[in-house]
């Protein structure tokens, strides 16, 4: 843990680089349930980062995917404000860096929603975010498909899995779209070139619907950024 500080948050949200910042104030472990605090590792950083329960850890996974997110934090910042007659004080629980240098501040709410009290808070932290230019979201569970079939790209996400047939070849293969099955058989060895499309997947390169079920016949096509450059 490092030393805390306080600063205005307008000024701190343009200055200080939170991503770098570790935790305000660490996730408690409980003995007797399930809930349980771990760490991340991020293919967005090459870095770990923590979380403090399951949902927040299927945020993490979801944020790591997506391309507009360049840096992830886990509680590097407390929002601190008067309410009535007392001091009132939130840590999102994840702080997500975007590519045009805003920020995203999130916490999660799981199945039953938030609390009135989280409820309460969320409505000044979102005020808070938007006058910085930043965004605020309270996450609920996401779509279970979705999430099954990125916990399972995820466990391709490590740059080690590119070693496989190059990016050239899986654009050319995955050119019009086709089973993956298919493609995989004509770039040879499918123990060998199966992890490479689940990285490229995984990483963007190529493309396929997730709100349906993965299978080795599911439809691949190149994603349309590596389809312009080609």
């Amino acid at each position: 843990m490092g030393c805390s500080r306080q600063v205005p948050w307008l000024e701190a949200a343009q200055d200080v680089v939170f991503e770098d910042s570790p935790a305000v104030r660490p996730f408690p472990v409980r003995p007797g349930r399930r809930v349980a605090p771990g760490w991340w590792w991020s293919s967005t950083t090459g870095r770990l980062v923590a979380y403090g329960s399951g949902v927040m850890r299927t945020e993490l996974m979801l944020l790591d995917r997506d391309p507009a997110v360049v840096a992830l934090a886990c509680r590097p910042v407390e929002l601190v404000w008067c309410e009535e007659s007392r001091v009132v004080g939130h840590a999102p629980q994840l702080m997500a860096r975007l590519e045009d240098g805003s920020g995203l501040l999130l916490d999660c709410t799981g199945r039953s929603g938030p609390s009135a009290r989280l409820a309460a808070r969320a409505r000044v932290v979102a005020d808070a975010a938007e006058a910085a230019g930043w965004s605020y979201r309270l996450a609920g569970p996401p779509d279970p498909v979705l999430v099954a079939n990125v916990r399972w790209l995820a466990g391709y996400r490590h740059p080690r899995y590119a070693t496989g047939p190059c990016t050239p070849a899986l654009v050319e293969v995955f050119a019009s779209p086709r089973p993956a099955v298919e493609a995989v058989r004509e770039l040879g060895d499918p123990i060998a070139v199966w992890p490479a499309v689940f990285h490229a997947l995984w990483s963007g390169v190529l493309r396929v619907r997730l709100d349906e079920p993965l299978h080795e016949r599911a439809v691949v096509s190149v994603a349309r950024q590596e389809a312009e450059a080609a």
